[in-house]
């Protein structure tokens, strides 16, 4: 797991203070240090993140093939693990951008309301653009996945707009419903499947990670 999130979600989940890390991600992309790899959390390894990693769009803003610095950082590992998931900011500023780049495919989850449905449109066009610059021309979408999804009109009509626009071109997997478990998990930090085994969700994910094997 790599976090290139600043806001540090993923790292706090884990269960690590990210104010008390000395090494992060953030050195490896601004200094080219080698990853600091912490193993065995949960069964998985991660590399953290913190506040530090915020500085990146200003410190790389000239920087000669910046888009490449994620990806160059993860070549001497890459081959030692089945799937490396990179949990990418919100916006798409120079951290997605170099996250998109290190990857081979992309799994999108995505709110079923109006907003994120117009941020989607943005992302497929970052993705087409750096498909056609060749910087990521290899990269494929490996699947949309609606999440927090309620009973309302709006997310049934987002639902089927996504459903309809990604047919042919990417699995659109079953909505996952709002649900207090999932922070409840968070609190605890504990994946869902540890906290709550029998929580209806669970078969979802379930499906999501048989296609990632499946790649």
């Amino acid at each position: 797991l790599i976090d290139m999130d600043p806001q540090s979600s993923l790292s706090v989940f884990m269960g690590l203070q990210p104010h008390e890390l000395e090494d992060t991600v953030a050195q490896s992309i601004l200094d080219r240090a080698p990853l600091p790899i912490l193993e065995q959390i949960h069964q998985m390894d991660l590399v953290p993140s913190n506040l530090t990693l915020s500085a990146a769009d200003v410190k790389l803003a000239t920087a000669i093939a910046k888009e490449t610095r994620l990806k160059k950082a993860l070549a001497p590992i890459a081959s030692h693990y089945d799937f490396v998931l990179i949990d990418c900011p919100p916006t798409l500023g120079v951290l997605s951008i170099l996250s998109l780049v290190a990857s081979t495919h992309i799994l999108i989850p995505m709110q079923t309301q109006y907003k994120s449905f117009v941020g989607l449109d943005l992302l497929l066009g970052t993705i087409d653009e750096l498909q056609q610059e060749g910087i990521a021309s290899d990269l494929k979408i490996a699947g949309v996945i609606p999440n927090l999804h309620d009973r309302t009109a709006q997310s049934r009509e987002i639902l089927e707009a996504v459903t309809e626009q990604f047919a042919g071109v990417a699995p659109v997997f079953p909505p996952i419903p709002r649900a207090v478990a999932f922070a409840d998990a968070s609190m605890q930090h504990l994946p869902l499947g540890l906290y709550d085994p029998k929580h209806p969700a669970l078969a979802t994910l379930n499906t999501i990670s048989q296609s990632l094997e499946s790649l």
